[in-house]
């Protein structure tokens, strides 16, 4: 942590983007310690003594960022089973680097989608907490874990890659209810569940459901028991439906979401969180081979069929008050790390949300995912002091978070990742006589 989080900040001449939904507004902020002390809603109102002041110049002064599908140890592989060629030891240097990067981008709070390695998520998370290495908040997760012939079990007849795989095949419900509660000994807040996998049939979007309803019920049985988060990859409708049945928190991608589970999901919009993750197959289809991955022409049908078909179902559901969030499933080859807030830019151009409203998912609704709701993700007083001073208006142009260089300050808890240019800061000043 930086020295200054002992010293108030005064934030001046700023536009603020408050997260909670309403229009920015010209005002001062000032933060005491980890958290906001007092927002003015006209300029020159809070008082200046003993704390430095930066003079924003115009500039936006906005919450942190959220991803809410994170995966900050895969290792920009070109697939799953490349996951896995990166020994242990490598691997936690690698996801300690990509946690600065993504801190360096804007990202305060990243909600992790799966682990790459056991206890990698734990590892990084404890170690940012305890401000060894400079990372976003973290809610560490476990390997997705899935069914023997499930998505992510890259086991072959005559050969197995064992630990190396990203993810853990279960079979039956005391299977799954032993590892979580192992998972949740190791010291995980998530845990990651595949319902649904690639389907067997000749329509390229089907999408099998392989867990079973009671292999489920027991991983979000023992979540509940121990206070965790069950996120889960389902695109199929059934494994949407299944989810929401017993009580799944996060659901990745639904794809296929018919009209019940749409139903349901709206029925439980104020407890659930969907993050549809095209980031991957729209930086594929439209990135893929300038990272040198090739995009036969069957699969590029596939992946605009598939785009077009979310983008509807997440109107949709927007249109419903379902709370849709960004996260991409960045740290494939194509969809590399640091490129994060394209996600934020696809909510508007693809979802029909409004720029405000996309700000609000990554931030507001960022914190609640967290588990601070109501204390992170906004610019109120007694909130949490994870801060981005922008240089420019991203309601204007939303496309401005993707530059890490128009990020002019970088706060978290109170203290500065990235501190604001020198002309910006005026040396500490003395009470008020």
């Amino acid at each position: 942590m930086n020295a200054t989080q002992f010293t108030p900040i005064l934030f001046t001449n700023v536009s603020i983007i408050d997260g909670s939904g309403e229009p920015a507004f010209a005002g001062d902020v000032r933060v005491e310690g980890r958290r906001i002390a007092a927002v003015a809603r006209q300029p020159g109102e809070l008082p200046a003594d003993g704390a430095e002041v930066i003079d924003g110049g115009g500039a936006t002064l906005m919450p942190g960022l959220t991803d809410a599908h994170a995966h900050l140890s895969f290792t920009n592989a070109v697939d799953l089973a490349g996951l896995g060629e990166m020994p242990p030891e490598e691997a936690t240097l690698w996801t300690m680097k990509v946690a600065k990067l993504l801190l360096d981008h804007g990202y305060t709070s990243c909600f992790s989608g799966s682990a790459a390695k056991p206890r990698v998520d734990v590892a990084i998370r404890d170690a940012i907490n305890r401000g060894d290495i400079p990372g976003p908040r973290l809610r560490a997760a476990t390997k997705q874990l899935t069914v023997t012939g499930g998505f992510g079990d890259l086991r072959m007849p005559h050969y197995d890659l064992g630990d190396g795989m990203p993810s853990v095949p279960l079979d039956g419900p005391d299977a799954f209810r032993d590892y979580v509660r192992a998972a949740c000994r190791d010291g995980v807040d998530t845990i990651k569940i595949v319902p649904s996998a690639h389907g067997s049939g000749p329509d390229p979007m089907s999408e099998d459901t392989v867990m079973t309803d009671a292999e489920v019920a027991a991983v979000c049985e023992v979540a509940r028991q121990r206070g965790r988060k069950v996120a889960a990859h389902a695109r199929s409708a059934e494994a949407v439906k299944m989810c929401l049945r017993n009580g799944v928190d996060v659901i990745y991608h639904a794809t296929l979401a018919d009209e019940e589970a749409m139903d349901m999901l709206e029925a439980a919009r104020d407890r659930i969180f969907v993050a549809p993750a095209l980031g991957l197959q729209y930086a594929r289809l439209h990135n893929g081979d300038d990272f040198g991955v090739a995009t036969p022409e069957p699969v590029r049908v596939k992946l605009a069929k598939e785009i077009e078909l979310v983008s509807a179902r997440m109107r949709e559901l927007v249109a419903r008050g379902v709370r849709i969030m960004p996260g991409g499933d960045y740290g494939f080859r194509w969809n590399p790390h640091g490129t994060n807030a394209r996600d934020i830019e696809h909510l508007v151009r693809l979802f029909g949300f409004t720029p405000m409203a996309a700000i609000v998912a990554a931030t507001r609704w960022g914190g609640a995912l967290m588990g601070h709701e109501g204390e992170l993700g906004e610019v109120r007083e007694g909130c949490l002091a994870d801060l981005l001073l922008v240089d420019g208006d991203p309601l204007a142009d939303i496309s401005i978070l993707q530059d890490r260089g128009r990020l002019l300050a970088i706060m978290k808890d109170g203290a500065f990742h990235k501190s604001p240019p020198p002309a910006r800061a005026e040396p500490q000043r003395q009470a008020a006589e």
